[in-house]
């Protein structure tokens, strides 16, 4: 039973995730480099949470991230999409790709797609990136979708004591650039 849509860019499938997803997501929470910016190495037992919360978040909230699937090759890549917890501090877009699909292009084609769907389908008024100042490659894949520097924010519960910086645009921004 699908739980979302499946969006399909060039090279990329993103998907609700799946059960079979878990190895992967594994890997991925595990490798320090990739979670340096993204709160942390992660266990399987909070990977699992963690993946659960985000297949709940589509019942609740009717959006969450997606699976990023490799295209050419049916491997999981990472996770990206629509993301708004409780307490956040508005309507994101975000992503995590695993290592080896770094410098690929793949962040900013799959959040491209899914700017769209936030704003198209799920009637966003303004999409969000909070990135920590120092993730100098998520910084650059906001500007290239034409997001610019907002503000600086507290994080929420459960990560307090960090900043982020939050980059955005509205909605009429977004259209206006695609056109």
């Amino acid at each position: 039973m699908a739980i979302g849509p499946t969006i399909e860019t060039e090279r990329l499938l993103l998907r609700p995730p799946r059960a079979e997803d878990i190895p992967a997501w594994n890997a991925f929470h595990a490798d320090e480099d990739v979670m340096r910016h993204l709160g942390g190495v992660q266990g399987p037992e909070l990977t699992w949470r963690s993946i659960c919360t985000m297949t709940g978040a589509w019942t609740i909230e009717g959006f969450s991230m997606f699976s990023v699937i490799e295209k050419s090759t049916g491997e999981w890549v990472g996770r990206l999409g629509p993301w708004r917890p409780n307490g956040w501090p508005g309507t994101e877009i975000g992503w995590g790709l695993v290592r080896s699909s770094w410098g690929r292009g793949y962040a900013t084609e799959g959040a491209t797609a899914v700017m769209d769907y936030a704003v198209d389908i799920l009637g966003w008024s303004e999409v969000i990136h909070t990135i920590l100042p120092e993730n100098a490659a998520s910084v650059r894949v906001a500007e290239r979708l034409g997001s610019r520097f907002m503000r600086k924010q507290e994080t929420p519960p459960p990560f307090e004591g960090m900043m982020w910086d939050v980059y955005g645009q509205t909605a009429d921004e977004w259209r206006a650039r695609r056109n």
